[in-house]
């Protein structure tokens, strides 16, 4: 197979999720000055199995070199390349309450590619701050904002009452990528990508894990002998 046909093959939603996370490490790795890596090496870093990065790195077309392993510096720009890191996005946020401000000043956008170019909000009380060094704009201005063959992506960050109007009209002003921070799902024409963070949900799979690990934890206690009388239980608070 070569390169051209290995662009076309599609790639696991799992291993594209990994994927960012193998660049951060090939980046720091990279920063240590290292030129070389074993799959082993990287795997640990990242905190998967060998064999499953293998395999993810596999539907790129990279396998490696026998007793050398990966070239850093030339995974990294494959990866980078596959997501599409290659080319400056444009990053618009909509809803500049406490996520939005945050987001606005998030840092590592502007390291990986991302660049926040406008803010858009409809409170009266929102529009017009100067936020990270951009000015909130109303909804009504994102045309002078987001251009026809810019990539842009759109990032919701209003309540979920509000999510799909809001998506409709950044749709409508040429965003095919959403990130929606809204708790509801959104309605999107099939050539507009949505992908959802929901915080709350995160919270709650970590809730399910720590009290699974609890309730194992209180099986693997041993239960007192009841054939021992209680004043005799060395160490047991009665």
């Amino acid at each position: 197979m070569d390169e051209d046909e290995v662009g076309t093959v599609d790639v696991p939603e799992a291993t594209v999720a990994r994927l960012p996370q193998y660049l951060r490490a090939l980046a720091e790795l990279a920063e240590a000055g290292l030129r070389t890596v074993s799959s082993e090496a990287l795997a640990e870093a990242v905190g998967v199995g060998s064999a499953k990065l293998r395999k993810d790195l596999s539907h790129l077309g990279s396998y490696g070199t026998r007793g050398v392993g990966y070239d850093v510096n030339g995974l990294h720009r494959q990866i980078a390349d596959r997501l599409g890191q290659t080319t400056p996005w444009n990053v618009v946020i909509v809803g500049i309450g406490n996520l939005g401000h945050a987001l606005a000043g998030y840092g590592g956008f502007a390291t990986r590619g991302f660049r926040v170019v406008g803010l858009f909000d409809d409170g009266p009380h929102v529009v017009g701050e100067l936020v990270n060094g951009l000015r909130v704009r109303p909804l009504a201005d994102l045309g002078t904002v987001v251009r026809p063959g810019e990539p842009t992506i759109g990032v919701l960050a209003v309540p979920a009452e509000h999510a799909q109007g809001v998506c409709d009209r950044l749709v409508a002003a040429g965003v095919t990528s959403v990130l929606n921070f809204a708790p509801t799902v959104l309605r999107v024409p099939a050539d507009v990508d949505v992908r959802k963070v929901d915080l709350a949900s995160e919270l709650q799979i970590l809730a399910f894990h720590a009290q699974r690990r609890a309730v194992r934890a209180a099986l693997r206690t041993p239960l007192p002998n009841p054939s021992v009388p209680v004043s005799d239980r060395v160490g047991e608070v009665v």
